[in-house]
């Protein structure tokens, strides 16, 4: 339930125009849903362990998980780990064609390569030839830090260098015949990432996969994906995106499902609003905030949930919401659609507002 202003606030812009590639039954690009990849940080030679965290990624909403293929025990480990995901798994190859060619054999559903880093081009067209047979995509990337020296001596480090470098790699794909690709231009610098991704969404009609690379902490991280990967968003650019975060990488799929929710692209479950807290909260509202969202975090069903801490915003802001809590001192009034329903004690605010939201659900088509 929403104000009608809210209702009829601009969403993003129309999604810029992509061909289409599928990696495994995940469609990219070509008007399909905005998706959601990770990587994993295990040892990929170790099967089980990586495994496990692929499972992690995808329960909390990773569409795809890429896992880093650094030689060949780690092919091998790749095809128990391709067989045992219930998401497609990308390889991530860098300077030994044989790699790409084994993590294909193995059942990699994408293999993200750097063409200029494989040496000769007879190996850039072994890649492309067995990537052709089994059907299997490619991903073009380039990162601001390790561009080639000709382009640094040429347009500098620069987004104009960045999408040069991806248009020489994409073309030496081209030569082969090979188009079946997704590109990403990272960079640490979120003003660099956003300008190339912009520059390069007008030269090509490939995917675009988004990131804002080695943007650091959980919070600073985040904050610089939500910024640059948000923007873009709303222009209508990418049709894939990796939030990368040092730590947890399944904190890196819940920020981006939150960016992606945060422009309506994406449903990833409760939305939870809650207020920041000042000086009239007379309730722990962190206490309360942390158990109702440790309580939902299972459900996947779009429901939005008001958790407000005094009377001066809380009725407004739990009023708008599917269900809602608004506290006063020691004691809270549970809101549905709009309507008081009863007051509730602060010992019994996190279990009767769960139950409202099961009750919710429940009568939802």
């Amino acid at each position: 339930m929403t104000h009608d202003l809210i209702r009829d606030a601009p969403g993003p812009q129309p999604r810029r125009p992509s061909r289409q590639i599928l990696v495994g039954r995940v469609p990219i690009g070509g008007g399909a849903p905005v998706t959601v990849q990770s990587m994993t940080n295990t040892d990929t030679r170790d099967a089980r362990e990586t495994l496990r965290q692929v499972g992690q990624l995808a329960e909390a909403g990773a569409d795809l998980v890429r896992v880093a293929v650094p030689d060949a025990q780690a092919v091998r480990a790749l095809g128990e780990i391709c067989s045992g995901s219930d998401v497609p798994i990308v390889a991530d190859i860098h300077f030994d064609h044989r790699l790409a060619l084994g993590a294909i054999a193995a059942g990699a559903a994408k293999v993200r390569i750097n063409p200029g880093n494989l040496g000769r081009a007879r190996y850039v067209e072994e890649v492309a030839s067995a990537a052709t047979r089994a059907g299997v995509p490619l991903r073009v990337g380039v990162n601001a830090g390790s561009l080639p020296a000709e382009i640094i001596e040429s347009a500098g480090v620069t987004p104009e260098g960045m999408v040069q470098a991806a248009l020489d790699q994409v073309r030496i794909l081209e030569r082969v015949g090979f188009e079946d690709l997704v590109i990403s231009l990272k960079a640490s610098n979120v003003a660099v990432t956003v300008r190339a991704n912009e520059l390069m969404a007008g030269r090509v009609d490939y995917p675009l996969h988004l990131g804002v690379t080695e943007a650091g902490s959980f919070a600073r991280g985040s904050v610089k994906s939500a910024v640059g990967l948000g923007y873009l968003l709303g222009r209508g650019i990418g049709d894939t995106l990796r939030v990368s975060l040092t730590g947890d990488p399944v904190d890196e799929v819940r920020v981006a499902l939150g960016i992606l929710s945060a422009w309506g692209l994406r449903q990833s479950g409760p939305e939870i609003i809650s207020c920041p807290t000042c000086g009239r909260c007379r309730v722990d509202l962190l206490r309360i905030v942390d158990e109702v969202e440790r309580s939902v975090e299972g459900v996947r069903a779009p429901i939005k949930i008001a958790v407000m801490g005094c009377e001066v915003n809380g009725p407004g802001e739990a009023r708008d919401a599917d269900v809602g809590l608004a506290c006063g001192r020691g004691v809270g009034l549970l809101m549905r659609e709009g309507k008081v329903l009863k007051k509730v004690s602060e010992e019994d605010m996190v279990e009767e507002l769960v139950a409202l939201v099961e009750a919710y659900l429940a009568s939802q088509p």
